[in-house]
């Protein structure tokens, strides 16, 4: 990651984002100040990935589809940002071993444990990755819960609207006890559910007990006329 970059966007991006959205942020004491953690967020928007570095003082990482790494100029601002690019869908294993790198290297990662944008607001069942990498590497994880950003910029919606966001963190979860059980799927579902009932507590958002549908797919609402009259 190109840290002076980052602290650089964050410095003069920060306050145009925060200011757009009116952001109110909470919980921002339970981040650590220093060392690795993993911050575990609903997923609403793509706006999602800009709103939490705009109110974290802390570089993080992110996984993001490989899609918006194909624009050179894009391409180059996410690998700037320490951005991770996955191949959605083929369990990328490179993307979860630099995933894993991040956090040795004692610093903040955020994954979406649903794993794509919700396309109804609500919050969908997670996938287990989070459960492997919180006990693979033995790091806490911070719930995240976002309101605000799926009205305000949806899948399928070009132009944002401008709502106001609020992020808050929650107390870290931690799982000393289950440390090392990361290939025990029955483990991982657990820890995976107790992170995402922990994630519905601060997003107030409806949860779904099962997978976000194919990401794909665009609620006609939200399509351009044209899409929707195709």
């Amino acid at each position: 990651m190109g840290e002076r970059f980052y602290k650089l966007s964050h410095a003069t991006l920060g306050p145009l984002i925060r200011g757009a959205w009116s952001i109110e942020a909470s919980g921002r004491e339970h981040i650590p100040g220093e060392g690795a953690a993993i911050l575990a967020s609903n997923h609403l928007s793509f706006l999602d990935h800009f709103v939490k570095p705009a109110v974290i003082d802390r570089p993080v990482s992110f996984i993001s589809k490989v899609e918006h790494f194909e624009a050179p100029l894009k391409a180059w601002l996410f690998e700037q940002w320490g951005v991770i690019p996955i191949e959605r869908g083929k369990g990328d294993d490179e993307a979860l071993d630099r995933a894993v790198q991040v956090l040795e290297d004692g610093k903040l990662f955020c994954i979406y444990p649903e794993g794509t944008r919700s396309l109804d607001g609500r919050l969908h069942k997670g996938h287990t990755g989070v459960a492997r990498l919180a006990l693979g590497v033995g790091v806490p994880v911070v719930p995240v819960g976002v309101e605000g950003t799926y009205e305000a910029m949806p899948k399928g919606q070009k132009l944002p609207r401008f709502p106001d966001v609020e992020v808050a963190f929650g107390e870290p979860l931690t799982f000393e006890d289950r440390h090392g059980q990361q290939d025990d799927y029955d483990t991982c579902r657990e820890v995976t559910d107790e992170i995402m009932e922990a994630i519905q507590a601060l997003s107030g958002q409806e949860y779904v007990h099962e997978y976000q549908r194919n990401p794909d797919y665009v609620p006609a609402e939200h399509r351009d006329d044209e899409e929707a009259t195709a």
